[in-house]
């Protein structure tokens, strides 16, 4: 299993901790990919709209993200770690989303999507991990994930070193039986009806679509004809 761990900050706080011990419960070492934010990555959508409107190479910040998509591509499962900033995810991280935004099952989705599946955490010393969670939940949604845990944790500071050893041991069983999920669900992800609707809404759009790159798309994967990534 390959485990790739996308983290919203460039420093190894307790959000970033919380997911490195998920991963490695999952898989070894040398199966753990990271990429850390905006240090591998931090620029801004510019809003050209070329990725949607032509295609996804013509975006001005295609090299520097192109090895990241392939990253994400070879990847079986997605840890996408953000610290709760103003009760929403870091700023970095809603960036790098924004680069995403013609890979949504409205405009073209990537069918390895339909395989994987993400996790979602983030922690704060108080509160507002629930709407920094669902900033990142919605795109993984959106992409075709099937499935999408969600993980948030008050630690009550700001300083890894400095948390609680009962507030880490919460973390251990709950990262345990995160854990497990994952691994029982591993090469069989089912597709949530959720999911189906929103794809059969889209094959239905896409055959008189108003976007020729989305349309041509659709059609050369035979998505308005009846097939599905999932099959």
């Amino acid at each position: 299993m390959k485990v790739l761990i996308i983290s919203g900050t460039n420093h190894k706080g307790s959000t970033y901790n919380t997911g490195r011990i998920l991963a490695e419960k999952l898989t070894s070492a040398e199966n753990i990919s990271e990429i850390f934010l905006p240090r591998d990555f931090g620029n801004f959508c510019c809003g050209c709209a070329k990725c949607i409107t032509e295609s996804e190479d013509k975006c001005p910040h295609y090299d520097e993200l192109h090895p990241i998509t392939e990253m994400i591509d070879a990847s079986d499962v997605l840890i996408f770690t953000t610290p709760t900033y103003v009760f929403h995810a870091t700023g970095q991280m809603k960036a790098f989303l924004d680069h995403y935004g013609w890979r949504w099952m409205v405009h073209r989705p990537e069918e390895k999507m339909f395989r994987k599946q993400a996790v979602v955490i983030s922690t704060a010393a108080g509160m507002g991990m629930k709407s920094a969670m669902k900033d990142v939940a919605d795109s993984c949604f959106f992409w075709g994930i099937p499935r999408v845990y969600k993980y948030g944790k008050a630690v009550m500071e700001n300083d890894w070193g400095r948390v609680k050893p009962e507030i880490k041991a919460t973390i251990g069983k709950k990262t345990d039986s995160l854990a497990n999920k994952i691994l029982g669900r591993e090469g069989r992800v089912g597709i949530p009806l959720k999911t189906r609707g929103l794809f059969f809404i889209m094959s239905m759009m896409q055959r008189n679509g108003f976007n020729e790159a989305d349309v041509k798309y659709w059609k050369d994967k035979g998505w308005t004809q009846g097939k599905r990534p999932w099959r």
